[in-house]
């Protein structure tokens, strides 16, 4: 167990890679919210536009893993239907390697219900090298 935990502390301190580094650029410079996952599945960021729509700071939540920041959110179909994972464009777009768009309600962490438009996309620095995943969002 304990090398397994250093394992990982060890793949979280690896430096990032620069596509990673320059899409995290980009969306601190965007209007819109826009959420960055790394290809291990772990959210490196989220933008301010992101943190309004979500109720709480990036570094309040961190670099975890992007179904738990995801469940978190409470989100569920137009009919009130909890939204699996696999149906999650951020999800998607790091099984898939594919674009994905969707919408969908959550609860941000203030208490607030909204409903959302998803857009999730695969990251690669090449074509045969994936290095994450960028999701925007809109609110309807």
């Amino acid at each position: 167990m304990a090398v397994a935990a250093y394992a990982c502390a060890l793949a979280e301190r690896r430096p990032k890679h620069l596509v990673l580094i320059l899409a995290r650029e980009f969306a601190s410079n965007l209007a819109t919210a826009t959420l960055i996952v790394n290809e291990a599945g772990r959210l490196v960021f989220f933008n301010e536009a992101a943190e309004a729509l979500f109720g709480r700071p990036f570094a309040g939540v961190g670099e975890v893993p992007i179904d738990e920041f995801t469940a978190s959110l409470r989100p569920r179909t137009r009919g009130s239907e909890p939204l699996p994972p696999e149906r999650r464009p951020a999800r998607i777009a790091l099984d898939d390697r594919r674009a994905v768009h969707e919408k969908f309600l959550i609860t941000s962490a203030d208490g607030i219900d909204r409903e959302i438009s998803v857009t999730g996309f695969p990251l690669f620095a090449h074509a045969d090298e994936f290095v994450g995943v960028m999701t925007i969002f809109w609110r309807e």
